[in-house]
């Protein structure tokens, strides 16, 4: 089957212009200065907008025990 309405080259280029990637923004932790991304918590000290959200202490503590467990499991 012959398609009947052919789109050009430039016209199908023209059409995908706004498919590029854009780039990511960063910004400033106010606690700890270590770039993050805007509208996110930081992924250092767990804090978002002056205010502590995660407890990061907590869960590198739980990631630590996941990793312990694990190779425990692989050594037997």
């Amino acid at each position: 089957m012959v398609v009947r309405m052919r789109h050009t080259r430039s016209h199908t280029k023209n059409r995908r212009s706004h498919h590029a990637l854009e780039s990511k923004s960063f910004s400033k932790c106010s606690n700890c200065a270590v770039l993050k991304r805007k509208h996110t918590v930081c992924g250092s000290c767990g804090f978002y907008r002056g205010r502590n959200v995660l407890d990061m202490v907590k869960k590198t503590e739980k990631k630590q025990k996941k990793a312990k467990a694990k190779k425990a499991e692989a050594a037997k």
